[in-house]
C-alpha cells in the first residue's frame, strides 16, 4: 500500500498543472466569444477601383477602431483590384453608425484622388460574425474551384478530340500519298497498277424519285395496290 501511495503522489501534481491549463484555455476561450459577440461586421458591396485594405482602413479607422478587413480580389487595370469586402470593428455600435451615416454618401477626401466622386455601399450585417463570413469565403473558393475543374475537364477532353482527328487525317494523307507513289512508279515501269486511280475517287449513288401511291376503293373493302415506277 505504501508504494501505490507514493505513485498517486508522485502523479497528482502533473494532474493538476493539466487541470490548471485547461481551465485557463476555457478562459481565454469564454473572453474570446465574448469579445467576439461585441463586435460588428459591415460589407461593403462595391469597392472604388484602385482602393486597398491600407486605405479603406485608413478612411475608416476614424471613426473607431477596426479589427480585420478582407476585400475580394480580381483582375483590374494597373494592379489588383477588388470587387467587394467586410470590415470587422471593435464595436457593434460603432458598425451601426458607420453604415448609417456612410451608405449611399460620396466618399469624398481629397479631390485628387480616384475614388473621390465614389458613393459608399455600406451595409450592417446584425447577426452576421466573423467566422460567417469566413466561412462564406471557404464556400466560394470551394464552388470556383469546383467549376475550373469542370472547365479544364471539358478542355482536356476537347483537346483529346483534336488530336484524335488530326491523327486521323495525317494517317489517312499518308496513306493517300503512298497509294500515289506506288501508281507512279509502276506507270513508268509499263505495270499494271492493281489499284487504280479512281479507287479513292468519291462513290456518287444516285436516287431516283418514286411516284406516288395510289389507291382504289370499291365499295365497302378498300383495295390498295402499290407499283413503283423506276425511270428507264
Amino acid at each position: 500500500m505504501g508504494e501505490k501511495d507514493l505513485e498517486i503522489e508522485e502523479t497528482s501534481p502533473a494532474c493538476g498543472e493539466d487541470e490548471a491549463k485547461t481551465q485557463v484555455r476555457k478562459v481565454k476561450k469564454k473572453k474570446k466569444k465574448v469579445k467576439a459577440e461585441k463586435r460588428g461586421v459591415c460589407h461593403v458591396s462595391r469597392v472604388p477601383p484602385r482602393m486597398d485594405h491600407v486605405k479603406l482602413r485608413q478612411v475608416l479607422s476614424q471613426f473607431g477602431e477596426i479589427q480585420r478587413i478582407y476585400l475580394v480580389p480580381e483582375g483590374g487595370f494597373r494592379g489588383q483590384a477588388f470587387s467587394e469586402g467586410w470590415v470587422e470593428f471593435a464595436k457593434k455600435s460603432v458598425a451601426k453608425r458607420v453604415a448609417n451615416m456612410l451608405n449611399g454618401q460620396q466618399m469624398g477626401g481629397r479631390k485628387r484622388s480616384s475614388f473621390y466622386y465614389d458613393i459608399w455601399n455600406v451595409k450592417y450585417l446584425s447577426k452576421i460574425k466573423w467566422d460567417d463570413v469566413t466561412d462564406e469565403i471557404a464556400q466560394r473558393h470551394a464552388v470556383r474551384e469546383q467549376k475550373l475543374a469542370l472547365e479544364l475537364s471539358a478542355a482536356k477532353r476537347e483537346r483529346d478530340f483534336y488530336l484524335t482527328q488530326v491523327d486521323k487525317s495525317r494517317a489517312s494523307s499518308s496513306i493517300e500519298e503512298r497509294m500515289k507513289k506506288k501508281q507512279k512508279v509502276q506507270q513508268e515501269f509499263g505495270v499494271i497498277s492493281d489499284f487504280p486511280s479512281d479507287q479513292f475517287a468519291p462513290q456518287v449513288i444516285r436516287q431516283f424519285p418514286r411516284k406516288n401511291l395510289w389507291q382504289i376503293k370499291l365499295g365497302k373493302s378498300s383495295l390498295v395496290c402499290l407499283r413503283t415506277f423506276w425511270p428507264e
